[in-house]
């Protein structure tokens, strides 16, 4: 593959504001990134105005949550200077860009959108016929596309959420990409490339377009964005001819496919915070054992000499996740063959978790009392989002003609 690839990828992620994260969002979330803040651009945010789609009747629980989430983020290790983050709503220009892609997108395509109607089910006590809740969606696209991102960690569940981001995308491109005389201004930008990266952009762009292959395409992206001598006008004309269309003004984002271990609460049930169910972050020692033992486990193990099953017990998750192959191996057959207790195979998981949470405990104080620091990481992250939000929304507003 040639040395031309693009290194610095971009990846956008948020999360809904919902107050102190517990061993869920950890497992689920964080600490994806936590690795991918080393390994593209990351943008990470809190998603306040998510929040409102089923917090709208009182607004105080966001208003009073969303620092405590940030602290956890930082606690947990997302470090400011590898990643920005930042508040949705300190970024006006998601709103603004969700507002004019209103404009284009069909009824139907969030109606479809799975999670529309399994939420509508789940919070049957909420009022939920509202546009902010069917646009959610929509809101989430803008969230994406306001920084051209190349890819957004997901877990299989949300998988149509992209898929909606890039029907929309590919639309827009469709509708305001193709300026009058499209593939003359095209190949006029390829001769600004010089001799001898035109002759490579055809190359490549005959072997993406001939026999598909995927490694021509992003060389070929390389090239036209290493060039310095091309307008960004022209570099979107050139982006766009290699698909045979227009101008690609907004970036289909792909999916980061991540493995989301489900990790049970201590009722035996999806740990949730809405369940009352999960281990926080902050979780005290004593309070993390409390829970854990009285966690209920394999129902058919009555009594102690009682063979049981792991995965029927809902602590099994916890081991999956916490518990070397040796531990695993020593739980496994203990429970099968009544060999240990049930308080016997909880403790190894009771010392495993409160060793993980021990420094961001610490951390999370470290925070709490310096809530300045917080806010100025949060401003900067803010402002530097806003920024790279802003050259987008200028792009749209351009080939909308809506620059006036």
């Amino acid at each position: 593959m040639s040395n031309l690839l693009p290194t610095g990828k971009r990846v956008v992620s948020g999360m809904r504001v919902s107050g102190n994260l517990h061993l869920g969002h950890y497992h689920g979330v964080l600490k994806n990134w936590l690795k991918l803040q080393y390994e593209y651009e990351c943008f990470f945010f809190a998603a306040d105005w998510h929040g409102l789609t089923t917090r709208y009747e009182d607004t105080r629980v966001i208003k009073n949550s969303i620092w405590d989430m940030i602290i956890d983020w930082l606690a947990a290790g997302i470090n400011h200077s590898s990643a920005k983050i930042f508040i949705q709503s300190w970024v006006p220009e998601h709103a603004e860009l969700h507002l004019l892609l209103s404009m284009i997108t069909p009824l139907g395509w969030l109606e479809r959108v799975p999670t529309y109607k399994e939420q509508q089910s789940k919070l049957k006590e909420t009022d939920l016929s509202t546009y902010g809740f069917l646009g959610y969606p929509l809101l989430q696209t803008a969230d994406v596309l306001a920084y051209q991102a190349d890819y957004v960690p997901v877990g299989e569940d949300q998988i149509p959420h992209i898929e909606l981001s890039r029907e929309i995308a590919r639309r827009f491109n469709f509708l305001y990409g193709r300026d009058p005389g499209f593939e003359a201004l095209a190949e006029e930008a390829i001769e600004k490339m010089g001799k001898k990266n035109a002759k490579l952009y055809r190359e490549l762009r005959k072997r993406f377009q001939e026999h598909g292959e995927e490694a021509a395409l992003e060389t070929a992206q390389a090239l036209i964005e290493s060039q310095s001598n091309v307008s960004l006008g022209d570099k979107q004309r050139l982006d766009g001819y290699l698909e045979g269309g227009g101008k690609v003004i907004l970036t289909e984002p792909e999916p980061l496919l991540t493995h989301v271990p489900k990790l049970m609460g201590v009722d035996g049930q999806k740990m949730s915070k809405s369940y009352g169910n999960a281990i926080t972050l902050r979780e005290e020692p004593a309070s993390v054992e409390k829970k854990i033992m009285t966690m209920p486990t394999d129902p058919a193990r009555v009594k102690r000499t009682d063979p049981g099953n792991p995965e029927h017990c809902p602590l099994w998750s916890l081991h999956k996740v916490y518990s070397s192959k040796e531990v695993c191996d020593w739980a496994w057959q203990g429970c099968t063959t009544a060999g240990i207790g049930c308080v016997d195979c909880k403790r190894p998981v009771v010392e495993a978790i409160n060793k993980e949470l021990a420094p961001i405990r610490e951390a999370v104080k470290e925070y709490q009392a310096d809530l300045g620091l917080v806010k100025s990481i949060v401003a900067e992250g803010s402002e530097a989002a806003r920024k790279e939000a802003q050259n987008t929304l200028d792009n749209v507003k351009a080939v909308m003609e809506l620059d006036y």
